[in-house]
C-alpha cells in the first residue's frame, strides 16, 4: 500500500532518538492524575493502552510545574516535586516495555490559571482573561517560573522520560509571550518579536544545558482570532527558536477551533494553513482521523499527532497497519471536551477512561439480541470478541438505529463512519443480523430495540416555532424547519454543546433567520432541558453493560 510522502509506519528520529513509527499520540488533558497532581494506576493504564496499540510516541496532557498558580485543570499531572518521580517512572516504564518514547509535556497557564487555585493569575502583560483581570509579571517571577520549568525537565529526566514538550499553544503562559496581542510589555520580555521569543528561548536553553533530555514545543500556528496572529508568524516563531529538537504545530488561542474542531470544520484544518514545513522536525495535528488525513498530514510534517481519534480507538495506528477501520471519531466534541468536572471520556467509545474496569472476558455458546442501533450493536460486538456465536435480530433493514434519521449534511457525514466501523465489525466477528425481523422480549437473550427516543418538534408552516431544547436532534430540526417558518431558540438551548459547535451551529442558524432569545416566554408552549441526554455515548454505555451483565449471570446461573 502507497502512503504520501512518507510511509507513516516507518522509523523516524528525534534528534538522535529513533521513534518506530510516525505515530504520536497528542497531549490530551485527561483528569485521571491524583489531586495531588500524582500519577496513579488508573492514568497510567489509560496511556498504556495507547502505546500497546501502536503508537510511536506518546505526549503526556499538559503537567503543571509548580505552585497552583500555574495549574489549569482539576486532577492534573504535575512535574513539581522529586517525590512524583517514582510513581513516573513506574508509567514510563510501562510505556516503554512496548517500544514506545513518551515526552512530559510541561505547561505554566498563566492568565488561564484555574480560579479557585488562583486569586491574581499572572501573564506578562495584565489583561483579562476568562473574565479575571490578570497581574503582570515581574522580571524576578519570570526568572522563579523559568527556574520551575528547569526543574520539572529534571523530574522528567529522573523519571526516564525520552524528553519533555514545552505547552507554548492556546494562551497559556509562553504562548502569552508570544503573541503580540497579549504580549504589551516594554522590557526585554516584549517590545519586538526578538523580545517576545525571548521567555521561551530561555527555557529552552536551561533545559538543553543541564539536561539531556529531547525538547519540543508545541505552538498555535495560528491564532484564529480577530486580533490573533496569523500562519506566517507562527511559522517565523518556528523557524526563530533555537536548540529545539521539535515543533509540534496546534492552532488556536483561548476560542475555537484551537486543535479540537468539530465535524462542522474540515479535516486537517492546521495542516491546510500551514505554507510549507519548517525546518525543524515537525508533529502536526488537527482533525486527523484516518489514513486520508494521515498521509496529508505527512506531506508537510515529520510525524502526525492523533488526539481524538486516539481516543475512540487506542489501536488506531495497529489497524490501520492492518488494513482495518478503526473505531472512528466522529468529531463531537461532546464526552472528550468534558473536563471542567470530569475525566477523559469519548462518545463512541465508553472504554475510553475506564481501562481498568474493563478487562478481556471469555465466554463461549450463543447469544441472541433484539435490535441492531449502537446499543445493539456494541453488546454483539462485546460478546463476540468474547468468544460468543451472536445473532442480532433487526426490526428494520439496516443497522444504525436513530443514526439513520441524522439529516444534517455535516454530522451525517461522520457519524456514518460508525456505521461502516460497525458494518467491518459484523463481517470481521461473523456476527449474524436478521433484518425486517421484529422479536418480543421472551424470544432473546438481551432485548436493546428502542432505545430513548425524543419527540420531533411540532411545526405548522405558517406560524413561528418557539424552540426551548437541548436536545441535539431538535437542534438539527430547526435548521431545516428555518427554512419553511421562522425559528426562535432560547440560548439556554445551547448549553448542551461545546464551544466550537455553539459557534458554528449560532452562525448556521442566524444565517437561516433564526432569532436567538435569552429566556423562554408564554410563547414556548414546551421545554426539553435535559441534563443527562441520551445519545451515542449512552447507547455504546447500555449495550457494553448489557453485555458484562449477561457475562456475569451465566457465571452464577
Amino acid at each position: 500500500m502507497e502512503y504520501g510522502i512518507m510511509d507513516p509506519f516507518e522509523p523516524v528520529n528525534i534528534g538522535d532518538l529513533t521513534v518506530k513509527n510516525r505515530f504520536v499520540m497528542a497531549p490530551m488533558i485527561s483528569n485521571l492524575a491524583d489531586p495531588n497532581g500524582f500519577t496513579n494506576e488508573i492514568h497510567t493504564s489509560y496511556l498504556e493502552q495507547r502505546a500497546i496499540g501502536g503508537f510511536g510516541m506518546i505526549v503526556t496532557e499538559y503537567s503543571y510545574i509548580d505552585s497552583p498558580m500555574s495549574r489549569g485543570s482539576r486532577n492534573e499531572l504535575s512535574f513539581v516535586s522529586y517525590d512524583q518521580a517514582p510513581r513516573l517512572k513506574r508509567l514510563t516504564e510501562r510505556i516503554h516495555s512496548h517500544g514506545t518514547k513518551v515526552f512530559a509535556q510541561l505547561v505554566h497557564a498563566g492568565g488561564k490559571a484555574l480560579a479557585e487555585y488562583s486569586e491574581n493569575p499572572r501573564a506578562p502583560s495584565s489583561m483579562p482573561y476568562l473574565g479575571r483581570e490578570t497581574d503582570e509579571l515581574t522580571v524576578e517571577q519570570i526568572e522563579d517560573i523559568e527556574n520551575s520549568f528547569l526543574k520539572a525537565a529534571k523530574i522528567a529526566e529522573k523519571s526516564n522520560f525520552d524528553g519533555i514538550e514545552l505547552h507554548g499553544a492556546h494562551a497559556y503562559l509562553i504562548q502569552e509571550f508570544l503573541s503580540p496581542s497579549l504580549n504589551k510589555r516594554k522590557d526585554r520580555y516584549g517590545n519586538d518579536f526578538a523580545g517576545r521569543l525571548r521567555f521561551p528561548q530561555e527555557i529552552i536553553d536551561l533545559i538543553r544545558k543541564e539536561t539531556g533530555l529531547k525538547i519540543g514545543i508545541r505552538l498555535s500556528l495560528y491564532e484564529d482570532e480577530k486580533d490573533g496572529y496569523d500562519s506566517d508568524y507562527g511559522l517565523k516563531i518556528a523557524n526563530s527558536l533555537k536548540n529545539l529538537d521539535y515543533v509540534h504545530f496546534s492552532a488556536g488561542r483561548t476560542a475555537p477551533p484551537g486543535s479540537s474542531a468539530s465535524y462542522y470544520s474540515e479535516r486537517n484544518h492546521i495542516g491546510n494553513r500551514l505554507k510549507k514545513k519548517p525546518d525543524i522536525t515537525t508533529i502536526m495535528v488537527g482533525s486527523i482521523v484516518d489514513i486520508e488525513s494521515v498521509r496529508k498530514a505527512l506531506e508537510k510534517s515529520d510525524l502526525v499527532a492523533i488526539g481524538r481519534a486516539a481516543l475512540a480507538d487506542p489501536y488506531f495506528p495497529l489497524k490501520l497497519k492492518a488494513g482495518m477501520m478503526p473505531r472512528p471519531c466522529i468529531r463531537c466534541n461532546q464526552a472528550c471536551r468534558d473536563f471542567g468536572f470530569g475525566q477523559v471520556r469519548c462518545t463512541v467509545n465508553p472504554i475510553t477512561g475506564n481501562e481498568t474496569y474493563y478487562h478481556a472476558e471469555h465466554i463461549t455458546g450463543h447469544v441472541k439480541i433484539a435490535g441492531a442501533g449502537v446499543a445493539g450493536m456494541e453488546a454483539a460486538i462485546y460478546l463476540a470478541r468474547a468468544g460468543m456465536d451472536v445473532e442480532i435480530s433487526e426490526s428494520d433493514d439496516k443497522i444504525g438505529g436513530q443514526i439513520n434519521e441524522i439529516d444534517e449534511p455535516s454530522k451525517r457525514k461522520e457519524f456514518m463512519e460508525l456505521l461502516n466501523f460497525y458494518r467491518q465489525e459484523i463481517k470481521r466477528l461473523r456476527i449474524r443480523v436478521n433484518f425486517n425481523k421484529r422479536v418480543s422480549e421472551k424470544d432473546v437473550d438481551i432485548f436493546l430495540a428502542g432505545g430513548d427516543r425524543y419527540e420531533n418538534i411540532k411545526e405548522n408552516d405558517d406560524d413561528d416555532v418557539f424552540i426551548d431544547s437541548n436536545i441535539y436532534k431538535n437542534l438539527d430540526q430547526a435548521l431545516n424547519i428555518a427554512k419553511r417558518c421562522q425559528v426562535y431558540i432560547t440560548e439556554r438551548s445551547l448549553t448542551s454543546l461545546d464551544r466550537h459547535r455553539q459557534m458554528v451551529y449560532r452562525q448556521m442558524a442566524e444565517s437561516r433567520g433564526i432569532i436567538f432569545v435569552k429566556e423562554p416566554d408564554q410563547r414556548f408552549e414546551s421545554s426539553s432541558i435535559e441534563r443527562f441526554q441520551y445519545d451515542i455515548h449512552g447507547a455504546a454505555t447500555r449495550g457494553i453493560t448489557a453485555a458484562r451483565d449477561y457475562i456475569r449471570l451465566k457465571s452464577v446461573l
